[in-house]
């Protein structure tokens, strides 16, 4: 019985049709959001060649957490690889997910049928997660054409981007789902701009106060940028496994909440 019980919750949560999610999602940004997408692409490239090409320049090297002298584009390149990844990942798994939720109100539909919370979940995440990996895809291209990858390593980066796409998008629409207006959303600006400004992309951790250097520790993007960094420069470290497994934690948390959100919101 107990375990009859435990199957039918989960097949209220779940029918193993994430696909539909995905299949609907790449559909419509065919058919409306393609442009919109693409643009999001260059913002990361634009940052690489005007500080990382032209302030390079005059900053040489720069040392990274083990120590290792590299030069200052490669230093911000991998950093601005796990900004792009986390944007893609953010953007869709919120504002995306707001109108649908709010407006749309596309998710009810959806629950409507044999979806479960958990369908709906996994595939806007896996949505949000196809993004931010043409994003971190198409920029390794181009920072393999500038010879930033100083290390055979850098082939893991790809893997370890799709790690924090799926830890932001997961957060992501975790939080989502618990804002009714628009101006809730401006706080999603709020958050990422310190992230990308002060979590080590442009300049090392060194440089703040050491009470300043615990916050930016805190931060998911941090943890992003070291763990990529590590593997484009070739500077490895225990650490590393930290950082995996802070974006491991990140995951599972943004899909249980989701997960439990979507069923109060459209189910009971």
């Amino acid at each position: 019985m107990p375990a009859a019980r435990g199957s039918r919750f989960l097949g209220s949560l779940y029918a193993g049709n994430s696909r539909a999610v995905i299949g609907r999602g790449l559909l419509a940004t065919k058919s409306s959001n393609y442009w919109v997408v693409l643009s999001g692409f260059f913002e990361p490239i634009f940052y690489l060649l005007s500080m990382g090409i032209g302030l390079g320049a005059l900053v040489g090297t720069v040392a990274t957490s083990t120590g290792q002298e590299v030069p200052y584009a490669a230093y911000i390149a991998p950093a601005l690889l796990a900004v792009s990844a986390m944007n893609g990942a953010v953007y869709d798994s919120t504002w995306n997910v707001f109108f649908k939720m709010n407006y749309s109100k596309l998710y009810e539909g959806m629950l409507s049928t044999s979806l479960g919370p958990l369908d709906v979940a996994f595939g806007e995440i896996l949505l949000a997660l196809l993004r931010g990996a043409l994003y971190a895809a198409g920029f390794m291209v181009v920072m393999q054409a500038l010879g930033l990858n100083l290390a055979w390593t850098a082939l893991l980066a790809l893997p370890a981007v799709l790690l924090i796409a799926f830890g932001f998008a997961s957060l992501g629409m975790a939080v989502t789902s618990y804002m009714k207006t628009f101006q809730q959303m401006d706080w999603v600006n709020f958050v990422l701009l310190p992230m990308f400004l002060f979590s080590a992309t442009f300049y090392p951790l060194s440089v703040y106060p050491e009470p300043i250097q615990w916050v930016v520790q805190a931060l998911p993007l941090w943890h992003g940028v070291e763990l990529v960094r590590g593997l484009t420069t070739g500077a490895l470290s225990v650490a590393m496994l930290g950082h995996v497994l802070y974006y491991v934690v990140m995951i599972a948390v943004g899909l249980v909440f989701t997960t439990k959100r979507l069923r109060a919101l459209f189910l009971d």
